[in-house]
């Protein structure tokens, strides 16, 4: 008997969600989607196109919204995914998950450190799988760079640096994604945030103290964002975000005694090299088909869960310490 397939429901049908749904469709021996909830006909028709390029000869049904889901459904999904606009998501997380759905939800998981709290309190009642699909996190290259650091590889770390750069002013002009409310910020609270959350996880520790500079450069949201500051482990750290150029890429160095990690902020490659010496060397991990394999990892069982609810509120925090700081300058 084939085993049952894992029942999907994917909230928003935006660019990012085409990222998830390639995924999906490679794993269609043991992944179903459900159905989309998605609104917006130009999105509605997009994924569609795609889903056709990808070989689905049959796409799945679009709904407006999780209720009229589930009631065509017959019950809930076995997990949604949510996908949509940054102020949604805490509203989708709490539907979906006292529907009972576990979620694996992209970044940020919310706005603030309010609707963190509210969205862990949903979790813990209802005892659902809640994790947010940060890359780095989910990166098993992350996860090897931790266990160099835990091993002494590199010695005591001294500081962490990220420099990344993107066309995000340009490529995100008249989307919701430039709108305060809606995004609850810019480049680093967008793209950014993967910088943040890969930089705190690699430090290992909270943050103890920053200092913030950011520029909308004419736009209603921060487009330039310069931050450092020191962890409560003594590790200082800073990154430079700039999302009015693609010139630069992302980098994120860990410099220790004994030698240095090279990596990314989404944890795509990861390079070591020994104090004394100019080679950066090839670190081997093993290797992953994306965010959502591991997520299904996590439910069975295989792999603990690296990014739960509580990484969503420590960003939120963070990004707290950085708004508050740039306001006083």
């Amino acid at each position: 008997m084939a085993a049952k397939k894992t029942s999907v429901v994917i909230v928003g049908a935006g660019g990012f969600a085409r990222c998830h749904v390639g995924c999906m469709v490679a794993m269609e021996k043991s992944v179903r989607i459900a159905g989309f909830v998605e609104p917006a006909e130009k999105s509605r028709a997009q994924m569609a196109q795609f889903l056709t390029e990808k070989g689905v000869k049959k796409t799945p049904p679009f709904f407006n919204t999780l209720k009229e889901f589930i009631a065509a459904n017959n019950g809930p999904a076995d997990c949604a995914v949510i996908v949509s606009p940054h102020n949604l998501h805490v509203t989708h997380i709490v539907d979906s998950m006292k529907a009972g759905m576990d979620v694996l939800v992209e970044k940020p998981m919310v706005l603030n450190a309010a609707e963190a709290r509210k969205a862990m309190k949903v979790r813990d009642e209802t005892g659902r799988l809640l994790s947010v699909a940060f890359q780095g996190s989910y990166s098993p290259a992350i996860h090897k760079a931790k266990e160099l650091i835990a091993a002494d590889e590199i010695g005591k770390v001294m500081s962490i640096s990220i420099s990344m750069c993107q066309n995000w002013a340009t490529i995100t002009k008249g989307m919701w994604r430039q709108i305060p409310e809606v995004s609850g910020g810019g480049f680093l609270m967008d793209s950014g945030s993967h910088a943040v959350n890969t930089m705190i996880d690699l430090a290992g520790a909270d943050v103890k103290v920053l200092h913030a500079i950011q520029d909308n450069r004419g736009t209603p949201v921060e487009i330039t964002s310069v931050v450092a500051g020191v962890f409560k482990n003594s590790v200082y750290f800073t990154i430079f975000a700039e999302g009015g150029s693609d010139n630069g890429g992302n980098n994120v160095m860990v410099v220790g005694t004994k030698g240095k990690l090279h990596t990314d902020i989404y944890g795509g490659s990861l390079r070591f090299q020994k104090a004394g010496t100019w080679e950066e060397k090839p670190v081997e991990y093993p290797a992953s088909k994306g965010t959502f394999e591991r997520f299904l990892n996590v439910r069975s069982g295989k792999l603990e869960n690296p990014c739960p609810a509580e990484v969503g509120l420590r960003f939120a925090k963070f990004m707290d310490m950085v708004k508050k700081s740039a306001a006083e300058k």
